[in-house]
């Protein structure tokens, strides 16, 4: 990181921002020219504010020569991760790397038989995990908010009838002893900068699926993925979900550059959600194939047995025939992908 001073600045607030810089373990080194004067800072710069840096009456402007993520950071990790998903009903799954990853099921878990009968034909299909919602995030207050408890409860019996891993999405700080049987927990693209949690959620030992805000940069993502891993959590899986544009023809935009340009940045895995990237079913095959293409780790598909009943997100939701179909075609690209589900 770089500071640039403005001109004749005063020098007792320059000896002041030295000082407040040594009191964070950080190293300057002045370089003086004729119409500018530049600090260079060295160490370990993420622990500094900028705008508070950029607020200091002698400093003209603040660049960072390198990204504030470290954990996250290829280049200081340039091996791909692996997340290892333990499950004491079944093999141990693994996310990133060689590994296809599909992830299946309902928006939020409603009943006992539905759940049940999702599980199962998502595993015949191919699925690695079993997602379902048991606490819903929903834009009105009137709307099914899930079965909470009772859905994790449900999910857990799925989970010993099939022997799938589950995957589910917490809301508050509060519930995490309740995902104690939660196979990877899931943060949805509201809390992606719910830092309270991200940092309760960065010290347990299990596997955390992020999922992008709508509004937020690829910075902002791995930042956040910063806050789990700053607290000893490596086992961190990145979600592109579509982000808000202009665009009202789906429900938002999915951002496929985002993929790739993700596996430079950072060695974490990276799955996309094609169901909330474009809320339309229909959609759901064509851009799990181009996620395929684009070097995604893998799929969050939403499955439900009966869509046009769904109490969620129907619209969205594959039947389990076509999701079976979203697998077949999956399996004729990924050899030449050199994945496999």
């Amino acid at each position: 990181m770089v500071i640039i001073l403005k001109q004749n600045h005063d020098q007792k607030q320059f000896d002041n921002l030295l000082n407040w810089l040594e009191g964070l373990n950080i190293k300057t080194s002045l370089v003086k020219g004729e119409q500018s004067a530049i600090l260079g800072l060295i160490g370990d710069t993420s622990v500094i504010d900028i705008d508070m840096l950029k607020a200091v009456d002698i400093v003209q402007s603040v660049k960072r020569i390198q990204e504030p993520y470290k954990a996250a950071n290829r280049k200081f990790h340039p091996d791909d991760t692996i997340v290892d998903v333990p499950c004491p009903s079944s093999f141990a799954r693994q996310i990133g790397g060689r590994n296809f990853t599909v992830i299946a099921g309902p928006c939020s878990v409603e009943s006992r038989v539905q759940i049940l009968d999702i599980a199962a034909k998502v595993k015949e299909s191919g699925s690695a995990m079993l997602r379902g919602g048991a606490f819903k995030p929903r834009t009105s207050p009137y709307a099914f908010q899930g079965l909470r408890a009772e859905g994790l409860e449900l999910l857990y019996e799925a989970k010993k009838e099939t022997g799938l891993p589950i995957v589910s999405e917490i809301m508050n700080v509060n519930h995490i002893e309740l995902f104690s049987n939660v196979d990877v927990i899931q943060v949805g693209a509201r809390n992606m900068q719910n830092f309270e949690l991200l940092k309760e959620l960065g010290r347990l030992d299990k596997p955390i699926l992020l999922k992008r805000g709508l509004a937020n940069t690829i910075e902002e993502l791995l930042m956040s993925a910063e806050y789990l891993m700053s607290g000893g959590n490596k086992n961190i899986i990145l979600c592109e979900r579509g982000i808000r544009t202009f665009e009202t023809y789906t429900r938002n935009t999915l951002d496929l550059s985002a993929i790739p340009l993700l596996k430079e940045l950072t060695h974490l895995p990276v799955l996309v959600d094609p169901s909330h990237a474009t809320g339309i079913s229909r959609l759901v095959k064509p851009m799990s194939l181009a996620a395929a293409a684009a070097g995604a780790d893998g799929l969050i598909i939403e499955v439900h047995n009966d869509p046009s009943h769904a109490l969620c997100d129907g619209a969205q939701s594959l039947t389990p025939e076509a999701f079976a179909d979203v697998i077949n075609s999956l399996n004729g690209i990924l050899p030449a992908l050199g994945k496999t589900i």
